[in-house]
Formats: C-alpha cells, structure tokens, sequence
C-alpha cells in the first residue's frame, strides 16, 4: 500500500495541518492546542478528576498533569483536593479562563469554518461519524496481544 492510501497516514497528517493553523490562530493568546483541549473540556465538565479529564482529552495523566500545571500558573484553572477521594485533585475554571475560553472559541470556530469551506454540512457530519468510528475501533484493539 502506498503511503498516501494509508487511513492512519491521512488522518494523521490532517490532524497536524489542522492544529497547525489554529496554533497559529491562538498565539496571541498565550494559550496552546493543548492548553485548550483541556480548559475547553473543562468548560463544558467542570470540576472532573484529572483521571476523567485525561481520558475525555484523550490524553494521559501525567500529560494533562504538566498542562493543568500550566494552566494554574496562568490562572486559567484551579485545582481542589478531591472530598472522595483526598489522593486527587478536582480542576476548576477561573473567571479569568472562563474570559479565555469566551475569547478563544470564536478562534476556533473561524479555524473551523476555514478547513470546511466547500464541504457540504451533510458531508461534514459523515466525517464527523466516521472518524468516532475509526477512533472507536483502534480502542477496541489497543490491548490486542497479536501482532500483525
């Protein structure tokens, strides 16, 4: 198989294009792609474990630990000790990284709009559908102990 005929090859190389430009998009604001995974997610689902976040973020702990860190030092997020759980932390946002998070979502949203001129919205939604799909059957065989 040819290289540009490879799924993982092309999803891979547009996943970098795409956070490319909003990484340029978001520079002024001081906040990363990464950052912003995160302080997004917890936007919509404030106040989950750092186990959960990882996990919605698609990331791992010690990953989303490092961004939360830096998250903190710039205010945008807070950490509490959990009440259940007293060896972990419950990360909160900021009124400063709920301004942030109101001033970066139109940015993503331009970035968005960008990458999809000229895909109908019904197409749009296919993708959408086929890439939680692809994501869903690599998990399902991440733990295979076969190699192929």
């Amino acid at each position: 198989m040819l290289l540009d005929d490879s799924i993982g090859f092309l999803i891979n190389r547009t996943g970098r294009r795409v956070s490319q430009l909003f990484a340029l998009r978001l520079s002024p604001t001081g906040v990363t792609t990464e950052q912003w995974s995160v302080l997004a997610r917890l936007c919509e689902e404030d106040g989950i474990s750092q186990k959960d976040l990882a996990h919605r973020v698609g990331k791992d702990q010690t990953n989303v630990t490092r961004i939360l860190d830096q998250l903190e030092r710039k205010e945008l997020i807070v950490r509490r000790v959990n009440p259940e759980d007293r060896r972990s932390y419950l990360p909160s946002v900021t009124d400063s990284g709920r301004r942030a998070y109101e001033e970066i979502a139109p940015i993503e949203e331009n970035v968005i709009r960008l990458i999809s001129e000229g895909i109908p919205p019904e197409q749009l939604a296919a993708l959408k559908e086929l890439l939680s799909r692809i994501a869903d059957n690599a998990s399902s065989h991440l733990n295979d102990d076969r190699p192929e």
